[in-house]
């Protein structure tokens, strides 16, 4: 049985992190805590290890997993361009629960699956997670669950459904609202793109809180789209 550390147990956190980093150096997999729900976590830079995440969630290449990142600086290395109304996301909900998807370095050295030249990122406000990117650089992140299941939201949940596929589990009891992170497609905001951000996922901030930030750069709501849609609809 993989190994459990409660973080919140000084006694357990240093050789929990230890060994958590010691993993992820030999290309194994973590789960640890995040402001959301619990994430399983593997070295971005290693293709094995990436495989090894998507085939223990169950997942194929055609999910590739976020990036988690210990702050803007490392964004700014991934990203092949961050346009204003992005740093202006940042800037609000950074560190916190909003993914951004952004065109990526055509330099990077990794295989997160089938991107299609992007990469999704977000820096977490967890103090371990925070911790353990400092130490390792960028991690490769999925909700800590089967696919098709629920996202774990306290570690036992995790245990039960990733097992022995995970080599160390960090505790940090449990999380406290159990929404995924939003995710936004800012691709459209760069080159040729048509100037717009997409909600891809809905979870922690709310397209109310993008729409203060981005105004009319933002999408339209799906229920306003169709409210659009009938009424041009009734005209000649």
């Amino acid at each position: 049985m993989s190994p459990v550390f409660d973080s919140r147990d000084d006694t357990q956190l240093l050789p929990g992190l230890r060994q958590a980093r010691q993993a992820i150096a030999r290309g194994e997999l973590i789960v640890l805590p995040t402001d959301t729900v619990y994430g399983v976590a593997a070295d971005a830079f290693s293709p094995a290890a990436v495989a090894r995440l998507l085939a223990a969630k169950g997942r194929g290449r055609q999910s590739p997993p976020p990036v988690l990142v210990p702050g803007v600086s490392t964004l700014r290395a991934l990203a092949a361009e961050i346009p204003e109304p992005v740093e202006r996301l940042v800037e609000e909900f950074w560190p916190g629960g909003l993914t951004i998807v952004l065109p990526a370095q055509p330099s990077l050295s990794w295989d997160l699956g089938d991107t299609f030249g992007t990469v999704a990122v977000r820096m977490p406000a967890d103090r371990i997670a925070l911790e353990m990117l400092e130490e390792c650089g960028p991690l490769a992140v999925s909700s800590a669950n089967l696919t098709g299941k629920a996202a774990a939201v306290a570690i036992d949940e995790a245990v039960d459904m990733l097992g022995d596929s995970v080599a160390v589990y960090l505790d940090a009891g449990m999380r406290e609202t159990g929404i995924p992170s939003t995710i936004v497609d800012a691709t459209g905001l760069v080159g040729e793109g048509d100037g717009l951000v997409r909600v891809l996922r809905d979870g922690a901030v709310s397209r109310s809180r993008l729409r203060d930030v981005l105004g009319e750069l933002l999408e339209a709501d799906p229920d306003q789209a169709e409210d659009s849609a009938a009424a041009a609809g009734g005209g000649a």
